[in-house]
């Protein structure tokens, strides 16, 4: 007997069939019916002189319209595409009557042209202006945004590209960028008060007694397990589809924004996610991706069927597509909604999309509980966190299997953690602190960046890893750390509080101090069920993951629940940087530091 039927089988049977259906209300943005195809160029800026203005307008997603603050009239800002080897002059008009400012998201510029308000320059007050100059030392796909309250989530961010000096080691006969995001018709401080009074607030995803029938949810003795904890295994994400339509380059799904190509032609896709919250799952069902770069550099070709792009991280991929229509899916990471866009030889074409897949599920791995596979493990659990911190090994065991720990004397443990900020006893003692951004400690948390990211391992296809990306050229600096340090990523979501090491950035009374041109290995962990995309503005980090002198180089990395990530970072960049988590209201909440530079005797003074 067949199932009754559903709103999504009524979208999967209707309206991407291309049956001509009227709006229905009661229907997701992503579900509605598309329109024949949006083909739009972002509007571009070239040169090296280019002037932006920063003021509030009306956006239309879908056919609605909503606020916005836009840069020269466009959400998202225009396409600012540069040459490397140039200086660049960017003069800032703020139309606004608050303060603004732009982050060059990627870019390596003096600290004082890096746009965070407060760390690296005062920000551009009301109906002023403000010249950012700098030089273009590096080519690639990186984008732009406010650092100015929530202004991000309101519209504040575009797309950049800089092209190389020489041949393009990326060779493309056409190209176009993907920048996606996401778009809530509520103010950013309405939507983080919600947060703040209820951290599960949107989601509407929880189990439910009908799940349970179907087998759709956990079982019963499972589910009661984590009710004992007060634990939700759909707290996937804070800030979800019930909020938010999700955008390519600033369309919603029903816009279908569309992006023309001609039979087999190797074509680009720069991918942005310029979101504020929400991490997508990417895919083009019936194409092959290779990703080619990541964060803006180039790395060896790795084919797959789909990849996670974290907020604030860029991809870039090849596609060789036949004469048809093409669907590109981006799926938020968890399943509340979706949005897509289409490559196709000819305005007006279409292809189905996929309908939603089963939302996925939190599991003890993402509770830090490392390979433990079954409920019963959980007996005696509360007393595990601090004795699994006291025993922390500065050096896990994957890393030296791999022979990525600091050198140490024969015969001698490897070099240990050196602990210069926030909670020491994180690392090294028994009697572990606990404050109100200290919800839950991951007992035994474990690098997972060989593994497919939260909601894909069962994708039935190959998918994207961290440990598949290697750079194509040899690493700027190979010299071994001389120093250690582990940064806990702490949250309370009951609260709705995040911190690093249980320290909100309202409450830190010295930055993390690295010297000039210092070699340190930093490693993160995770100690919340949620996934932290990590951010250190003006610098670069080599990724530990098995590929030595040719580690891939990113600035943003995605720590997932319950996991550890590791990277080598060159403390070359002199002054004041940020460094925080990319989901907004979760830098908003207070997890966020200041990472200074200095040379040894500014140090020492």
């Amino acid at each position: 007997m067949s199932d009754p039927i559903s709103r999504r089988h009524f979208l999967r049977d209707t309206t991407f069939r291309g049956v001509g259906l009227a709006a229905v209300p009661w229907l997701p943005a992503w579900a509605q019916p598309v329109s024949a195809g949006t083909v739009a160029p972002l509007p571009t800026l070239t040169g090296d002189t280019i002037d932006l203005k920063v003021a509030h307008a009306m956006m239309t997603v879908d056919g609605r319209q909503s606020h916005a603050i836009a840069i020269n009239g466009t959400v998202p800002a225009p396409l600012i595409r540069l040459k490397q080897g140039h200086i660049v002059r960017i003069t800032v008009d703020n139309a606004l009557d608050e303060e603004t400012s732009i982050h060059w998201h990627g870019l390596l510029v003096p600290f004082r042209m890096d746009g965070v308000p407060g760390i690296s320059f005062p920000g551009i007050p009301a109906r002023t202006r403000f010249t950012y100059e700098f030089p273009l030392i590096q080519s690639g796909t990186y984008w732009y945004h406010s650092h100015s309250g929530l202004q991000e989530q309101m519209g504040h961010y575009g797309p950049l590209v800089i092209d190389p000096e020489g041949p393009d080691p990326i060779a493309s006969d056409r190209e176009h960028v993907v920048m996606l995001s996401d778009h809530s018709p509520l103010h950013p401080h309405a939507l983080f008060r919600k947060l703040k009074l209820q951290g599960g607030y949107f989601n509407y995803q929880k189990q439910t007694l009908s799940g349970l029938a179907a087998g759709r949810d956990q079982p019963l003795k499972d589910r009661l397990a984590w009710g004992a904890m007060r634990m939700d295994p759909t707290d996937i994400s804070d800030a979800t589809g019930a909020t938010y339509t999700y955008l390519v380059n600033g369309h919603g799904p029903a816009d279908n924004w569309t992006a023309l190509f001609r039979a087999e032609e190797r074509v680009r896709l720069r991918v942005i996610n310029g979101s504020a919250m929400t991490i997508f799952n990417v895919r083009i069902p019936g194409l092959k991706l290779t990703i080619v770069a990541a964060d803006g550099v180039p790395v060896r070709p790795v084919p797959v069927d789909e990849f996670q792009i974290a907020v604030a991280e860029t991809y870039d991929l090849i596609v060789e597509p036949e004469d048809r229509a093409y669907t590109l899916v981006a799926e938020a990471s968890d399943r509340s909604g979706l949005t897509r866009a289409t490559l196709s030889p000819r305005p007006g074409m279409a292809a189905p999309v996929p309908p939603l897949r089963r939302r996925p599920l939190a599991t003890m791995k993402d509770m830090g509980m490392g390979d433990m596979r079954d409920m019963r493990d959980m007996r005696g659990m509360a007393a595990m966190p601090a004795a699994a911190a006291a025993a922390s090994d500065p050096c896990p065991p994957e890393h030296a299997a791999m022979g990525h720990c600091t050198p140490a004397a024969a015969g001698t443990p490897a070099a240990p953690m050196m602990m210069d900020h926030g909670m020491r006893d994180f690392a090294n003692a028994p009697g572990l602190p606990r404050t109100a951004v200290v919800q839950t400690i991951s007992p035994m948390p474990m690098d997972r960046t060989g593994e497919p990211p939260q909601g894909l391992a069962d994708a039935g296809h190959r998918v994207l890893v961290y440990r598949d990306l290697a750079a194509t050229t040899r690493n700027p600096d190979v010299r071994a750390p001389t120093r250690q340090l582990k940064i806990h990523l702490t949250g309370n979501m009951e609260r709705y509080m995040w911190a690093f090491d249980g320290v909100k950035l309202s409450a830190v009374t010295a930055p993390i101090a690295f010297r000039q041109n210092e070699r340190v290995r930093v490693t993160l962990v995770n100690d919340t069920m949620m996934a932290h995309p990590i951010h250190l503005h003006g610098h670069y980090f080599e990724l530990v993951t098995g590929h030595g002198d040719h580690a891939p180089r990113k600035h943003t990395v995605n720590v997932a629940p319950g996991g550890t990530v590791t990277f080598d970072l060159t403390a070359d960049a002199y002054g004041d940087w940020a460094f925080h988590c990319h989901l907004l209201y979760h830098m908003h909440a207070g997890m966020m530091q200041v990472v200074s530079v200095r040379p040894d005797a500014e140090t020492a003074a």
